[in-house]
């Protein structure tokens, strides 16, 4: 794997963009002070040559982001996708080389779904052919008579955002609403006014078959002859999805022996493309894909990767991560995802070595909760100081797994002393913190068993002393005279009688000199700095 960049964060980053995306999403990083270099159309080669040196690459679905292209950037941190398809990003290449990918999944669903429903009324009556005639020259009243919507049956396949919207207009046009989407429950269904079947039952009862999924493994070519012959005559298929879900020569065979009445596609297995068995056939009607083709999507879709790719760059969290192997962090969480880095990186030092296991634990409120994503920032904090490579959300992992360090999470909706409690322990070492306050501030509370109430700071010092009157003047007259001034400090006594600890954060690194120095001094046994 390679190492992408040391540094936490990039603040002025080189964003390549190779195809066309709404100004005001490219002006958004420009303003934050990022270099946007737009190159559109490159070729493969050209592509590798200039991807080299980039630090985030925004595309939409022509570009091909191949593992190839990856490994010559090698200081990539983040893939932006304008829109929601992947089919054209490797994804698990990204996630071994640790660079993020995102996408704008909100960004085109209502262009998406209203598409849907242009085709699929301009399917039901016959609306582009008859207008192809008359413009010929044809007055062709007779020949393209159609089919009214209302008391029909629209099988939905896929009941997520933009099946979701889809269900929602055709209810305005009374029709029967069925679906297939084995990820929703049948509660959920209801509440939309849907009726939960499986595809082949769906495919036997419907009129109009509307398709809304990914384009994976399991869902290439899913609309084929061997389920469409299950179908009524009088089907009609609209796919505004993605290419290859249908087969189109067999959804062509299907039109032209009648098992089916007809299709309105706008996705295509190859893009672009002039030719398909589909083209041709008058029960068909085609659009070059243009489900998101609207001013409105792309200037939503240009805002929202520009935002995701500042984030991911900044080394913020990401909430449109696709790669990112956790729940998204709701409001609950969301503010814990500082504190959790953060102590995460004072364990690296803490710690002193490597240990064999983490144990990465959250108590109170938020351990009711999916709290993996607090664990992927504690990782990010640990591996941050000790790796070599650029540590994201995405790769903490597998950096754990490529150290040799097991990770072990420990939720519990009950804590001793606080509302909530998250703690990073392990070789014999831990450090617990929490937010307090209206504000959320972030505390540290707890270091090896010792109670303090400090909060966390770049540069930390925990001093073990002898208990005696006079040492915390010692550690700050030596901390002065090398004038390092104190912002917080808090003392506490330690389990061995005549002893205390104190956590010091002080307003600047302390030197390595000055640490000794400390060390030597008397009353004084330990001293140990923490990075955060």
């Amino acid at each position: 794997m390679p190492a992408p960049c040391t540094g936490k964060h990039v603040r002025m980053a080189r964003i390549l963009v190779t195809e066309e995306i709404a100004d005001g999403g490219l002006d958004r990083l420009r303003a934050a002070g990022h270099t946007v270099d737009v190159a559109i159309g490159l070729e493969s080669s050209q592509l590798l040559d200039r991807v080299a040196g980039a630090h985030a690459l925004i595309i939409r679905s022509a570009t091909q982001v191949t593992d190839e292209v990856l490994a010559a950037a090698t200081e990539m941190m983040v893939v932006g996708r304008a829109g929601i398809g992947l089919d054209n990003v490797d994804v698990e290449a990204a996630t071994r080389r640790g660079v993020m990918v995102v996408n704008a999944p909100q960004s085109n669903v209502v262009s998406a779904a209203e598409h849907t429903m242009a085709l699929l009324l301009a399917q039901a009556r016959n609306v582009p052919q008859a207008h192809a005639a008359l413009v010929a020259g044809r007055w062709e009243r007779s020949r393209w008579e159609g089919v009214e919507l209302s008391d029909k049956t629209l099988g939905i396949v896929g009941l997520g955002r933009i099946g979701k919207l889809v269900a929602e207009r055709a209810k305005a046009f009374q029709m029967r609403l069925v679906a297939y989407d084995p990820f929703v429950s049948d509660d959920r269904a209801r509440q939309m006014g849907v009726e939960l079947m499986a595809l082949d039952q769906l495919v036997a009862e419907c009129d109009f078959m509307t398709i809304h999924l990914p384009r994976n493994a399991e869902t290439t070519g899913l609309i084929c002859r061997d389920l469409l012959v299950k179908a009524k005559p009088s089907l009609r298929v609209i796919n505004v999805a993605r290419g290859g879900i249908v087969v189109e020569s067999e959804l062509a065979e299907c039109i032209r022996d009648g098992v089916i009445a007809g299709a309105a596609l706008d996705v295509f297995d190859t893009e672009p493309t002039t030719t398909s068995p589909v083209f041709g056939l008058d029960e068909v009607v085609v659009t070059p894909h243009l489900g998101a083709s609207t001013r409105e999507a792309q200037d939503k879709a240009g805002d929202t990767i520009a935002d995701m790719v500042q984030l991911a760059l900044a080394g913020d969290f990401v909430p449109f991560a696709v790669n990112v192997s956790a729940a998204e962090a709701n409001e609950t969480l969301r503010p814990f995802l500082p504190l959790a880095e953060r102590l995460g990186r004072l364990f690296a030092s803490l710690a002193g070595s490597l240990p064999d296991s983490l144990e990465l634990s959250f108590e109170g409120d938020i351990g009711g909760y999916d709290t993996r994503i607090l664990g992927l920032a504690a990782l990010k904090g640990f591996f941050s100081d000790i790796s070599d490579q650029q540590v994201t959300y995405v790769n903490g992992p597998q950096l754990a797994k490529d150290h040799g360090v097991d990770i072990r999470e420990v939720n519990s909706t009950t804590s001793d002393d606080y509302v909530n409690l998250v703690t990073v322990s392990g070789g014999g070492h831990s450090i617990s913190g929490t937010l307090s306050g209206r504000r959320s501030e972030q505390r540290i509370v707890r270091i090896d068993g010792h109670p303090f109430d400090v909060p966390p700071a770049s540069h930390m010092l925990m001093v073990g002393n002898d208990d005696r009157p006079g040492v915390i003047g010692t550690v700050g007259t030596l901390l002065g005279d090398a004038g390092v001034n104190i912002a917080d400090m808090d003392v506490g006594r330690a389990e061995t009688a005549g002893t205390a600890v104190m956590l010091i954060a002080p307003t600047a690194e302390v030197e390595t000199p000055v640490l000794e120095a400390l060390r030597a001094a008397p009353g004084i046994f330990s001293v140990t700095a923490l990075k955060g």
